[in-house]
C-alpha cells in the first residue's frame, strides 16, 4: 500500500470525532464542569506532557505502562504523555496552590495511554474529574459521589447504580506480613477474579505471616458483595480488626447517605488498590461503568505535602456512547449578501445566542449538522425571522 494511500489511516483505537458526537461531547463538557462549578470547584489545566518522574511518582506500574514516553529535544530529559491527571492535580495543590485548608480543583482535557484499558475504548479518553485536597472525613467522599451522580443524571443517564469497596479491609488483613509488590498484585487480582484457589496458594507462606482468621477473612471476602445485607454479614465473619471495623462502618454511612441509587458492594473487587487508600467507588449506567472514584490520602506524598484526598473521573468520549444521539441543532436560515440591514439583522441573531447559518451562492442545501426551522427573509423592507417553508 503506497503512503499516499493510507495517509488518513489513524493509530488503532484513535479516532477522529465527528459533529454532531463532538457537540454532544462539548455540551457535556460545559455541563459537568458547570455542575463542579456550582459545588465550589475551581478548574485547573495541567499541561499534557511533563517531566517522566513528575507523571510517574508513587503512581505505580500501571499507570507507567499506561504512558507514552519521548525525548524532550530541548534539554534531552525524558518527557511523558498524561494518562492520568490526578497526579498533576496533586502536584498543583502541593506545590503552586499549598491552601492550609480545603481546595477543591476539577479538569478537564485529554489523556493518552498506551493501550485501552477495556475492550472496544479509545487510547485518547476526554477525561473529567473532580477532587478534594485536605478533608479527611467522609463528607468529602461524599460530596464526590453526590458530585458525579448529579453531573451524570444532567447528562441524561438513567438507571444510575453505586458499587462500593474498601481497600483498608484487604490491608487490615493482610498486616504484619512481608508482600512484595508483585505478590501483592496477584493477591488482588486472584480476589477479583475470585479464585480461591489462588488465594490459598498465595497467602499460605507469607513472610511474616498472617493468621489463620485472617487468611479465612480473605476467603470470606470471594463470597462478600451484593446489596446492603453484605455488610452486615461481613461484620460477622470478618476478623474484628479496627481497620475492618472502620471500613465496614464508613461504607454503611455512605450508601445510607447518597441518596436514591441502587447501592451494591463487592469487598473483593480492589480496582485500582496501588492507588487508592480508602473508600473506592464506580457508578453504572446504561450497562456501563461510567465513573470511577474514592480516597487517594498518599497521592501527594511524593510532592512533599501528604494530605487528604478524595476524587472521582471519567470519560466523556465513553459516556456520550451511551447516550441516545441528541438531535440536531435548530438553526435559522440566511442568505448571503452585502445588504447592511442583512448583516446587521445576521449579527443581532447571532449576538442573541441564536445559530444563523449563511447559505454561500451555489450551495442552496441543508447543512446537516443543523435544523434550520426557520429563515430571515425580507418583509416590507425589514429583514424578519419566519418559519422555514418545506419543500413539498
Amino acid at each position: 500500500m503506497s503512503a499516499c494511500s493510507s495517509s488518513w489511516q489513524l493509530p488503532d483505537q484513535i479516532a477522529d470525532v465527528l459533529p454532531s458526537e463532538a457537540r454532544h461531547i462539548e455540551e457535556l463538557r460545559r455541563q459537568f464542569l458547570d455542575t463542579a462549578r456550582s459545588y465550589g470547584y475551581e478548574l485547573v489545566m495541567p499541561p499534557l506532557l511533563e517531566h517522566l518522574e513528575s507523571l510517574l511518582t508513587g503512581t505505580g506500574e500501571a499507570l507507567d505502562l499506561q504512558t507514552f514516553k519521548l525525548v524532550d529535544q530541548l534539554s534531552g530529559r525524558t518527557l511523558g504523555l498524561r494518562a492520568d491527571t490526578t497526579p498533576q492535580v496533586a502536584r498543583i495543590d502541593a506545590h503552586l496552590l499549598n491552601r492550609s485548608g480545603v481546595a477543591r480543583l476539577c479538569y478537564c482535557g485529554p489523556v493518552l495511554h498506551t493501550r485501552a484499558d477495556r475492550p472496544h475504548a479509545t487510547r485518547e479518553p476526554l477525561q473529567f474529574g473532580a477532587e478534594i485536597y485536605g478533608h479527611a472525613g467522609l463528607e468529602a467522599d461524599l460530596e464526590v459521589q453526590l458530585l458525579a451522580l448529579e453531573g451524570l443524571r444532567a447528562a441524561g443517564v438513567t438507571e444510575l447504580a453505586v458499587d462500593m469497596a474498601d481497600v483498608r479491609i484487604v490491608s487490615s488483613l493482610l498486616k504484619g506480613a512481608t508482600i512484595s509488590a508483585s505478590t501483592l498484585a496477584l493477591i488482588h487480582a486472584a480476589l477479583a477474579a475470585k479464585d480461591a484457589s489462588e488465594l490459598d496458594s498465595l497467602t499460605a507462606h507469607l513472610n511474616g505471616g498472617i493468621s489463620s482468621a485472617a487468611r479465612e477473612g480473605l476467603k470470606a471476602l470471594l463470597q462478600l458483595y451484593g446489596d446492603n445485607k453484605v455488610l452486615a454479614e461481613a461484620e460477622k465473619i470478618l476478623p474484628p480488626a479496627p481497620g475492618v471495623r472502620d471500613a465496614l462502618q464508613n461504607l454503611k454511612w455512605l450508601a445510607s447517605h447518597v441518596g436514591d441509587v441502587k447501592v451494591s458492594f463487592d469487598l473483593a473487587d480492589l480496582s485500582g488498590y496501588a492507588y487508592y487508600s480508602g473508600t473506592r467507588f464506580a457508578i453504572y449506567g446504561q450497562g456501563a461503568e461510567l465513573a470511577r472514584g474514592g480516597r487517594y490520602d498518599e497521592v501527594g506524598a511524593v510532592f512533599g505535602r501528604n494530605r487528604p484526598a478524595v476524587g472521582f473521573s471519567l470519560d466523556l468520549k465513553e459516556l456520550v456512547r451511551v447516550l441516545p444521539p441528541r438531535p440536531l441543532k435548530a438553526a435559522i436560515c440566511a442568505p448571503w449578501g452585502e445588504d447592511a440591514g442583512l448583516r446587521a439583522a445576521i449579527t443581532r441573531l447571532r449576538v442573541g445566542g441564536e445559530t444563523v447559518a449563511c447559505v454561500l451562492p451555489g450551495h442552496e442545501h441543508k447543512v446537516n449538522e443543523f435544523d434550520c426551522d426557520r429563515e430571515l427573509v425580507k418583509a416590507a423592507g425589514q429583514w424578519l425571522v419566519q418559519p422555514l417553508k418545506k419543500a413539498a
